[in-house]
């Protein structure tokens, strides 16, 4: 009984530092293996999350949320990283120790022009036995990771201030130009503009109840920039704080009550067809996935792998699941109508439950003439 008893503590203890997040980020920075599998970390900037322990480097503590457990993190949008594989899996120990190995030594010389060659030299193996190890682990060529590296170090600089040309040679970049080509795969915009974080721009916002919780809606004068939906107004009104740093941001008066009454009408089965304007930031490659999403039907759904078939891409079907997680203004285009291949539901930013009800919902108030078209 006292070992039951003292269980129980121990149960209760861990939860409560579980709910103390500065005891959390003090272990995700201290890399440390005690806490690894009680809980795992989102980056919101890369949209991916982590073990504690995870050897990439330590994101900034303004961009990380903390979640009790993967189905948690996949239930917000983000995706396990390829790097510490927070879900456990199987890896080989000798494939995985090399890839850490690479990585280490692609983050110390991004200053470099590192060949496949000369990695392969440094680490003491063939280049054929690193690019296929590498990728087996990461899911992209040492080549990428660099870039991706890169890329995520202007983007700390940005963020932190400073300008286009001091980022851009800070971070390897040989010119301006091979930074501008890359920046709207891995910025949705221009450096300019994202170190900007929504300067000039003017953003109302309305919070109003629906039927899966307090629904948050956001626009310019061009259309919706985006939608959350939560259980608490000001958590909502922080994280587009958050998306939008640099613009002006107050309640809206009006301004688009037709479409916020659309949405409630839509999530209440009253409205089908959405036709609704966004003004959002996007890679020529998210903008394909997300008006191919706008063109499933109401009441249907599509696989990652149909969707990435249709666009033209068969082989993108990880960067479709990426698009719809990083999708800011889903319900207007329906990310939620995308599921995996064997049917399963996969993850959603505000939860999986929340999805099954959307999904749920449309199938019951499907018109009859698109449910007699269906069964044909």
């Amino acid at each position: 009984m006292i070992a039951i008893d003292q269980g129980l503590v121990t149960e209760a203890r861990h939860a409560e530092e579980l709910l103390d997040e500065d005891a959390l980020w003090q272990a995700v920075e201290r890399r440390d293996a005690a806490f690894d599998g009680r809980f795992v970390l989102g980056v919101h900037t890369t949209g991916i999350y982590c073990r504690p322990t995870c050897p990439a480097r330590t994101p900034l503590r303004r961009n990380v949320s903390f979640y009790r457990t993967p189905d948690d993190a996949e239930a917000a949008g983000l995706r396990a990283c390829l790097r510490c594989h927070p879900r456990g899996e199987s890896i080989d120990a000798a494939h995985l120790a090399l890839t850490r190995r690479a990585c280490t030594y692609i983050e110390e010389h991004l200053d470099d022009r590192l060949t496949l060659e000369a990695l392969g030299h440094a680490l003491g193996v063939s280049p054929y036995h690193l690019q296929r190890t590498f990728k087996k682990i990461t899911g992209v060529s040492p080549r990428a990771w660099a870039e991706m590296q890169r890329m995520e170090r202007v983007k700390a600089h940005l963020r932190e201030g400073d300008d286009v040309t001091r980022a851009l040679y800070d971070a390897g970049f040989s010119s301006s130009s091979r930074l501008y080509e890359r920046a709207p795969q891995s910025l949705g915009m221009t450096p300019t503009a994202y170190q900007r974080g929504g300067a000039g721009m003017t953003i109302g916002y309305t919070v109003t109840d629906c039927r899966l919780g307090r629904l948050l809606v956001a626009a310019t004068t061009r259309g919706i920039c985006m939608l959350s939906i939560g259980t608490d107004d000001a958590a909502l009104i922080e994280a587009l704080e958050r998306e939008y740093p640099a613009a002006e941001i107050s309640p809206a008066h009006g301004e688009f009550a037709a479409w916020v009454d659309s949405l409630v009408r839509h999530l209440a089965g009253q409205e089908p067809n959405l036709h609704l304007p966004t003004d959002v930031q996007a890679t020529a490659f998210q903008r394909q996935v997300w008006e191919h999403l706008r063109q499933i039907p109401y009441g249907s759904t599509a696989s990652y792998a149909q969707v990435a078939q249709a666009i033209g891409h068969p082989s993108a079907v990880r960067a479709v699941a990426h698009a719809c997680a990083t999708n800011p203004t889903a319900i207007v285009v329906p990310c939620h109508r995308v599921v995996r291949a064997d049917g399963s539901l996969g993850g959603y930013r505000w939860g999986i439950e929340r999805k099954q009800a959307l999904l749920e919902a449309e199938q019951a108030h499907r018109p009859a003439t698109q449910s007699l078209n269906a069964s044909r």
